[in-house]
């Protein structure tokens, strides 16, 4: 997983967004939300780190909540841990996933969002 600040996730949507424009088949951004003493948050890294290695095509990002206000205000994020996808299409509002049970409920999850 990249680690990604306030900053360089939001330009990164930026990019996605004009990107989204031209192509509408491009690849989402999917970014693991967490905190830094959440030991739910501990549980789902290692699963998306094997996630990381079942889906090689897939990149994920990764931040601290804590360090997202804007980003957390903007997409509702109710909780942590949480993968956030924004999609391509045409949504009206991006896709979020806050239970981890399982490595194959993440790689459904992630498989579900990928074009």
């Amino acid at each position: 997983m990249i680690e990604v600040t306030q900053r360089e996730l939001t330009e990164r949507l930026e990019w996605h967004e004009r990107l989204t424009k031209r192509d509408a088949n491009a690849d989402p951004v999917i970014v693991f939300l967490h905190t830094p003493f959440c030991g739910t948050c501990a549980a789902a890294r290692k699963m998306i780190n094997i996630v990381e290695h079942v889906v090689p095509d897939v990149q994920l990002l990764e931040a601290d909540v804590n360090f997202l206000p804007d980003i957390v205000e903007r997409y509702q994020i109710r909780s942590v841990p949480a993968l956030l996808a924004i999609q391509s299409s045409p949504l009206p509002a991006p896709e979020v996933l806050y239970r981890m049970g399982s490595v194959q409920d993440i790689v459904s999850f992630v498989r579900s969002v990928k074009p």
